[in-house]
């Protein structure tokens, strides 16, 4: 086992990877919890029922993919990085397709089952990897920088440190709310911890701000610690119906499908990179294994909407774990088997807050700017297109957004800096696919 992970290569070991894989768990618990209520649209009343998914079900599917795509990532791709049905996917899954065509729930989970089989093809071809080590490694440092302020602006967000404000958009919350000084103090700890160079010091601090919320009531004890895990019978193979429906179809389904597969590629891309580059795994601008964990990805997300969830990808909360000195694909075989428990311990889940993982996506997103440092400020020409990449991310609230602005900025800046040997071909056709986006978005 340490030899087929390279613990010793790796400078790592068990205690280290089963803390990370465990800190991983915990600081991506919430899609739990939060993909049964979107997909199930909880929020909407009086909704028809076959706009309606079962919640039971859609929560064994996203712990069961979550599982499946986590246990090939750790033995195939070998690297610290788990995988869950994705936020923002899900909303436009529930939201987008959904609620606003009303088109059957069988039908989203046909276009995430195409657009997952397009990125399969991509991938087994090569293609998918050739495109990711086309970028600039000016480029995949910002976009690492750029994911850790917007997982930092996340955490700010979640645990009320920052709201909304009607004058300035953003400004400061209510410091005195009980929550947000649960969340401060759990960034107090954490700091202090992973000052100290205590290893596993988010993990730590995790586990310490949830016992203390439960002291004070902020966070309530479990009254159950096992219940039977829910049927997946409502949603299994389901996606294959919609293919024998005509209303399926369409060239609205052509876009959705589109959309499912532009913005998870970069979103994917993004996370993978930012996560590889923070522990140490690009050398002169390449992925190694880069191929193994992009059809890791696209395996667990086909699995994923025949199982019945939203597209399964990667979770930039990996960088966690990686914080906490995850280094192997062991670490993501522990978060696979914690994935796979919560299907009995839901009732332990509640502990696990918003305000309780926010410290640590706000640490991790401190750790993830150092990046920034491997970037030549001086050169305007890379400068521009690096800076608007980072800063747009959080700004926009979208991965995706923050790369398709960098990478039209890009060919620009070196095509009039008279650098254009230095783009890599690929880069136009990005280009071209950015610019058609903002067009027709």
């Amino acid at each position: 086992m340490k030899k087929y992970f390279q613990f010793e290569e790796l400078g790592t070991n068990y205690r280290r990877e089963i803390i990370g894989g465990l800190t991983t768990f915990l600081a991506m618990a919430y899609i739990l919890v939060v993909n049964p209520i979107t997909l199930t649209l909880q929020d909407i009343p009086d909704l028809p029922e076959h706009l309606r998914m079962d919640y039971g079900a859609v929560f064994a599917a996203t712990a069961l993919s979550a599982a499946l795509g986590c246990i090939i990532m750790g033995l195939v791709g070998r690297y610290p990085l788990a995988l869950a049905p994705g936020l923002g996917l899900n909303a436009f899954f529930a939201y987008g397709v959904v609620l606003g065509t009303g088109a059957p729930w069988q039908h989203a989970l046909a276009t995430v089952f195409v657009s997952s089989m397009i990125f399969l093809l991509l991938t087994l071809t090569g293609l998918r990897e050739k495109l990711i080590n086309a970028i600039p490694i000016e480029l995949k440092h910002a976009v690492g920088a750029g994911i850790g302020l917007f997982i930092t602006f996340v955490g700010l967000q979640s645990s009320g440190i920052i709201v909304n404000n009607e004058a300035t958009l953003v400004g400061i919350g209510d410091l005195t709310q009980p929550n947000t000084l649960l969340s401060i103090f759990g960034i107090i700890v954490t700091v202090i911890l992973m000052t100290r160079g205590v290893k596993g010091g988010v993990f730590f601090g995790m586990i310490i701000t949830i016992i203390v919320g439960m002291i004070f009531g902020l966070i309530e004890t479990p009254t159950k610690i096992v219940d039977k895990v829910p049927s997946l019978e409502p949603t299994f193979g389901a996606v294959f119906t919609a293919f024998g429906d005509p209303s399926f179809y369409t060239t609205a389904m052509i876009g959705i499908i589109l959309t499912f597969l532009f913005v998870d590629f970069f979103d994917n891309a993004g996370t993978l990179v930012a996560v590889a580059n923070q522990a140490g795994f690009v050398k002169d601008n390449k992925l190694p294994r880069a191929g193994k964990a992009l059809l890791s990805d696209s395996i667990a997300s086909v699995a994923g909407s025949i199982l019945g969830t939203s597209t399964v990808t990667s979770y930039v909360e990996s960088s966690t774990g990686v914080a906490a000195g995850a280094r192997t694909g062991f670490a993501s075989l522990v978060t696979a088997a914690c994935f796979l428990l919560s299907l009995f311990f839901f009732p332990l889940l509640q502990v696990v807050t918003s305000y309780v993982t926010a410290p640590a996506l706000i640490i991790v997103g401190v750790l993830m700017v150092s990046s920034l440092g491997d970037i030549n400020w001086r050169d305007f020409a890379v400068a521009v297109p690096a800076f608007l990449t980072m800063t747009l991310m959080p700004l926009t609230y979208s991965i995706a957004t923050g790369i398709a602005v960098g990478f039209i900025f890009y060919p620009i800046t070196m095509i009039v800096t008279g650098r254009r040997k230095e783009i890599n071909p690929i880069m136009y056709i990005f280009f071209i696919i950015f610019v058609l986006y903002f067009i027709f978005k």
